[in-house]
């Protein structure tokens, strides 16, 4: 069982901003959590530094998920965000890696030498958002067919597509139960 103690967030501020500096583009405390802010190449950096510092111990992966921010009504430091979670089991503590990616450059490092559970998730955002996980052993579609064209989350791609739902095969249920059942 993992006890939430506020105190320990304070502890893990503090180190995230004296490692981080400069590099370190803003935070946010959320409910059970903190977001951290950096730029896509401070990514991997800030997150094995979660990772391999003893007093921190943010040893448990829990997800990547990523934001485009295009039209949002707030100004962001880049179009698309790559959000990682993370869980220190010894202190309580969650912690999220916000890391901004350009539109123009879509690519970060990937972190699947640090955590193996992140090989899928990077697939995923890779496939719906079109951001380039370098380093990943396997980058390649999972959810949509290898010859799509585009990745479908992201704002710009149109809501009903560009004419390839046509082209996806039609199952219907069938009424008909196979022989030998009732």
């Amino acid at each position: 069982m993992i006890t939430y103690l506020p105190e320990n967030h304070l502890k893990v501020i503090a180190q995230v901003e004296a490692r981080m500096g400069d590099r370190l583009l803003g935070r946010e405390e959320k409910s059970h959590y903190h977001q951290f802010k950096v730029k896509g190449q401070d990514a991997k950096d800030l997150i094995r530094f979660l990772r391999d510092e003893p007093s921190l111990g943010f040893a448990m992966f829990i997800d990547i998920t990523a934001v485009d921010y295009l039209k949002y009504p707030v100004a962001q430091p880049e179009r698309f965000a790559v959000v990682y979670t993370l869980l220190s089991p010894e202190l309580g503590v969650k912690a999220q890696v916000k890391a901004f990616v350009p539109d123009g450059d879509p690519r970060l490092p990937s972190i699947t030498d640090l955590f193996a559970g992140a090989n899928w998730t990077e697939r995923e955002v890779w496939d719906l958002y079109g951001i380039e996980f370098m380093g990943h052993p396997d980058l390649k579609r999972i959810l949509m067919p290898d010859d799509y064209e585009g990745h479908p989350l992201r704002k710009d791609y149109p809501l009903k597509g560009r004419g390839e739902r046509g082209n996806f095969p039609v199952y219907h249920a069938s009424t008909q139960r196979p022989k030998g059942e009732g």
